[in-house]
């Protein structure tokens, strides 16, 4: 038996170029979905040539997630080329460092304008034909800094809690009209983005040993949640958060120094 199948199912991945989102893009596509890439450079077109090459079905689209008529653009194009939307999945994003008191209103209005408003402008242009046909599944990528401030981050952890809850009103008030809405919230994942900090001498070493799963995410460990709930396994779940960190945000309770209860 074929535990997940979405053979019948046209998913559009955002941010799917690279990172978390090229995962997802690819862990769709292994259980049959006709994936859209969107993506604001043409490293989109290489996760296409990618699926492409070993017998998945893929779509690329330049998109700007922060622009309605980008979105609205795209959404009559898939329509046209590829078919319905029945799956969405809202992963582009960034950070920028540097903390409240010092982030300029501009880069703070820029980092929401993806990380949040994007999620909500997609998910209303492309969710569409979901809620005219009664049926679909939204998804979007948070982070552990939704629920965990991110020091130091700008804009992140807020747009991220934001997220959080966007999904859940969404699940709300589209959940009788047949879509659902959840959120994966991965920590500490290896990607291009990231590659920078693991580069820093002893930061691989220092993460990894603060994770109970010892070892660092993979884009793969996302897809594989995304997947799930996008699929009709999933049928029943809605408004949730699935934390994907290998136990690193259970390990608060460690940190307190509790004598007579160290590690033997």
């Amino acid at each position: 038996m074929t535990w997940i199948d979405l053979s019948s199912n046209v998913a559009v991945v955002t941010g799917g170029g690279a990172g978390i989102g090229r995962g997802i893009a690819l862990g769709l596509a292994a259980v049959g979905a006709n994936v859209v890439v969107l993506d604001r450079n043409e490293a989109g077109s290489d996760v296409v040539a990618e699926i492409r090459g070993v017998g998945g079905r893929a779509q690329f689209f330049a998109c700007d997630v922060t622009s309605d008529d980008s979105v609205a653009n795209v959404a009559e194009q898939i329509a046209a080329k590829v078919g319905q939307v029945a799956i969405l999945v809202n992963n582009a994003g960034t950070m920028l460092s540097g903390g409240l008191d010092a982030i300029g209103m501009a880069d703070w209005d820029r980092i929401l304008s993806l990380n949040l408003t994007g999620y909500l402008r997609c998910a209303r242009v492309l969710g569409r034909p979901m809620l005219q046909r009664g049926a679909g599944a939204i998804v979007h990528v948070a982070s552990i800094s939704a629920s965990s401030p991110q020091s130091y981050s700008g804009a992140y952890s807020v747009s991220k809690a934001g997220v959080v809850m966007l999904s859940r009103q969404l699940a709300v008030e589209w959940g009788p009209r047949g879509v659902r809405s959840n959120v994966v919230s991965p920590g500490m994942i290896r990607t291009p983005m990231t590659e920078a900090i693991y580069q820093a001498p002893g930061v691989h070493d220092a993460r990894r040993a603060l994770v109970p799963a010892q070892r660092i995410g993979r884009p793969s460990d996302i897809a594989d949640a995304v997947v799930f709930l996008a699929s009709e396994r999933a049928s029943y779940i809605t408004g949730e958060e699935l934390v994907v960190d290998g136990g690193f945000t259970r390990t608060i309770m460690g940190v307190i120094p509790r004598p007579g209860f160290e590690k033997s």
